[in-house]
């Protein structure tokens, strides 16, 4: 079984001097998703999963309109970490001062998330369930021992995960069996637009994940590549 994931295009995290929560791409976002759509086009996909973000979403739109998808599926479990609601419309300025300052909270800070903002506690664990019970539905379950019974009716199956920085990252330690950590995103740093491929590999009686590719931006070429 082979799992694509693709962090979404560059988002317009700040219109004016507002701050956007759910924010679109940036022209430049927009050229990275058509790029990607270049790339992965009259591929073959046999389900599609794409974050309700509306980054991820618009990132998926000019993919979908050139692959051969047999399904295709908006997940919430997908979504970025949810940050503060009341960060919409505030001064861009007094956000990306809070961003900042957060970054020298302590672990256990880091794993409760920003003030009035999802914890990465939840994100972890809706991610991990959702991607449990996604792979669930193909017959692909983890034992104790983080092996993975891969049933030979879908060892060829491939998946199309459109998705965020952090979603990505939970979803790769989590298929590899790493502990986790509240930074997730820091230590698997993607670009926009990049893909990142992962195999079940038939191994000790059952299978584990390989990672083959890891925020590949090479179909970028030409235009700035951008995290």
């Amino acid at each position: 079984m082979e799992l694509i994931l693709v962090r979404h295009a560059q988002p317009e995290w700040n219109r004016g001097r507002e701050a956007q929560v759910d924010p679109r791409l940036t022209p430049l976002g927009q050229q990275q998703a058509s790029l990607l759509a270049d790339h992965l086009a009259d591929r073959r996909f046999d389900e599609v999963l794409v974050s309700t973000a509306r980054r991820a979403r618009r990132t998926a739109a000019p993919v979908l309109e050139r692959i051969r998808a047999e399904v295709v599926h908006e997940r919430a479990w997908l979504h970025e970490i949810h940050m503060p609601a009341a960060w919409q419309g505030s001064p861009a300025e007094e956000v990306g001062r809070a961003m900042a300052s957060a970054r020298d909270r302590s672990r256990e800070q880091w794993w409760e998330g920003m003030p009035g903002g999802e914890s990465f506690h939840d994100f972890h664990a809706r991610v991990t369930l959702g991607l449990t019970n996604e792979l669930a539905e193909h017959g692909v379950v983890r034992d104790d021992e983080a092996l993975w019974t891969v049933p030979e009716s879908v060892v060829d199956r491939r998946l199309l995960f459109v998705a965020h920085a952090g979603t990505n990252s939970v979803v790769l330690g989590h298929l590899l069996g790493l502990e986790p950590e509240p930074w997730e995103w820091e230590r698997f740093a993607s670009a926009h637009a990049s893909i990142t491929v992962l195999r079940s590999t038939p191994i000790a009686g059952r299978h584990i994940f390989s990672l083959e590719r890891f925020s590949d931006s090479s179909h970028l070429d030409g235009v700035e590549v951008t995290r």
